[in-house]
């Protein structure tokens, strides 16, 4: 692709069907590699067994299988454990990871909530002083207050001094 000429749409696809064909055959191929090297490993690891003989010869080859299978049985069992220990780090490890990145703190709710009680609740049973806010203010006159509520809606050139 030079500059200032761009590809065409219908060779950007016969490009893209040309590399897809070539990924296919590729796998095509790995699979047969595959089959290839399961045959070979059986061959050289499974060889056929001589069934030519009498039972006690028999019995014995079986006895060879039975102790081939609890081998590999032991093998498998020894790997799952194996596997189930590493997952389990893994998930602690990711457990970790979430701590050590911040867990995002949930919206805190309003609770009415008194001097007081608040006072207990975080103090506990060392709280025994007892906050009464109200006995701290001042008191207000009802005839001051009228006054003000009246004053609020008149216009400050009538208000008598």
């Amino acid at each position: 692709m030079s500059e200032g000429k761009k590809m065409t749409s219908s060779r950007r696809h016969h490009l893209k069907s040309l590399m897809l064909q070539i990924a296919a055959g590729w796998l095509e191929q790995e699979k047969k590699d595959a089959i290839v090297a399961k045959e070979a490993y059986i061959a050289e690891n499974c060889p056929a067994p001589d069934l030519s003989g009498d039972s006690a010869a028999l019995m014995e080859i079986c006895k060879k299988l039975h102790h081939a299978i609890d081998k590999i049985d032991e093998e498998r069992y020894d790997t799952a454990a194996k596997v189930e220990k590493v997952d389990k780090e893994i998930q602690d490890l990711k457990l970790k990871v979430i701590e050590l990145a911040g867990v995002k703190k949930p919206a805190l709710k309003k609770v009415r909530m008194s001097a007081d009680a608040m006072l207990k609740a975080l103090l506990g049973s060392k709280h025994t002083v007892n906050m009464d806010l109200r006995a701290n203010l001042k008191q207000v006159k009802k005839e001051t207050k009228e006054e003000a509520v009246s004053h609020r809606n008149l216009p400050t050139c009538l208000i008598r001094r």
